[in-house]
């Protein structure tokens, strides 16, 4: 719905009951008057008093009925004025049901009775409009029939207007459960299969790694697979965690390392065989967490790609803590193994959406011969 359609709505919910009490008195007193109706004798005061009890009485039909009743009544037996009627017969199809419909039903009936009464004792005019035969049919008819028709079916309307919603949440919650279960049992299939497969021969490198560190005996050698089986325990444990995650039958989370685990990155690398050095420019300050999990994937993802394209260049990783944000380079020299740097791969090209999603960019360009990768991640508007 447009807004201008939804603050006209709202308006007009607001404001409704007062207009209706302002329509229901203006009818009542021109009915009373002879300009919409028949001539009351009775004094104006009386009159007057009868329009605005008939006007505040539907003002609040909402909240309390008899009171509207009572005004219908009294109107149509001093007055013979209809508006309060015609308000009472609608209020009567959109909110009674059962014993109370056929009760107002009843009364309605009696009410038009008394007024057939009233009009032959007071004779000229009145008589004429409320008691003779045909009158009376089409003024039951006009006043009590069609109003309370026209509320039954407002509120036909509105209970299946509201079945269609409740049906249309039933069937969306449950078209929910259905993709849940179906992406937990895909979860559960692919943990299955990463299990059976991937942890099986990565364990079996881990065995084999083993054994060479016990069996060989060049010390370079037993250097090497000791690494290796360490690495393979390591990759074992993610797995292990990464398994986990996929079995979870909630959202699935996988805990990330942010900044303070920047040092463990740089260690392994070394330990891999890799020239790595750490700098820190600027004061360091507390970052939020998106930020300090994004600087660690930028320097994991430059780190893999120096180990795999050119393990024998050094490089520098430096962290620049900026008043707005922090800036992340990492930068490797020439490799002498001979072999060319190439462009952005996948990894990177993830890693670059990842920082745009927090307002950053991230570069990733050959230089003097090394490459490098720089990403600048601010702080504003990040949790």
């Amino acid at each position: 719905m447009a807004p201008c359609a939804v603050a006209l709505r709202r308006v007009v919910e607001r404001f409704a009951p007062l207009l209706l009490a302002v329509l229901v008195v203006t009818a009542v007193w021109g009915s009373a008057t002879g300009d919409l109706g028949v001539r009351s004798p009775l004094p104006g005061a009386v009159a007057l008093l009868i329009a605005v009890g008939s006007g505040w009485a539907a003002s609040m039909a909402r909240t309390r009925r008899w009171p509207l009743f009572l005004a219908a009544a009294v109107g149509w037996l001093v007055l013979a004025a209809a508006a309060a009627g015609v308000v009472a017969s609608y209020q009567a199809g959109l909110r009674l049901r059962g014993r109370r419909l056929v009760g107002y039903l009843v009364g309605a009936a009696v009410v038009l009775a008394g007024g057939m009464l009233v009009g032959l004792a007071v004779g000229g005019v009145r008589r004429i409009t409320t008691a003779t035969t045909g009158n009376v049919v089409l003024l039951a008819a006009g006043l009590v029939g069609l109003p309370l028709v026209f509320g039954l079916w407002v509120r036909a309307r509105r209970d299946t207007l509201a079945a269609l919603r409740d049906r249309a949440e039933r069937l969306e919650r449950e078209q929910e459960a259905r993709a849940d279960r179906v992406r937990a049992e895909e979860r559960t299939r692919i943990a299955r299969e990463m299990h059976d497969v991937v942890a099986h021969r990565v364990s079996l490198m881990v065995v084999h790694a083993g054994a060479l560190e016990v069996t060989a005996v060049d010390p370079a050698t037993v250097e090497a697979a000791a690494l290796i089986r360490t690495i393979g325990r390591e990759a074992l444990t993610d797995l292990r965690e990464v398994l986990g995650v996929l079995r979870q039958a909630g959202p699935a989370v996988l805990p990330e390392r942010g900044l303070d685990a920047l040092d463990e990155l740089i260690g392994e690398s070394r330990v891999a065989g890799l020239l790595v050095h750490r700098r820190d420019e600027g004061v360091p300050s507390a970052l939020p967490a998106t930020v300090g999990r994004t600087a660690y994937r930028v320097v994991r993802e430059a780190l893999t790609n120096v180990r795999k394209h050119a393990a024998d260049a050094e490089t520098t990783v430096c962290l620049r803590y900026l008043p707005d944000g922090l800036e992340v380079r990492v930068r490797n020299g020439p490799s002498e193994g001979g072999r060319s740097l190439p462009g952005a791969g996948q990894g990177l090209l993830g890693l670059r959406e990842r920082v745009e999603l927090l307002g950053g960019r991230l570069e990733a360009t050959p230089v003097d011969g090394g490459f490098l990768v720089r990403a600048l991640i601010p702080v504003a508007g990040v949790a």
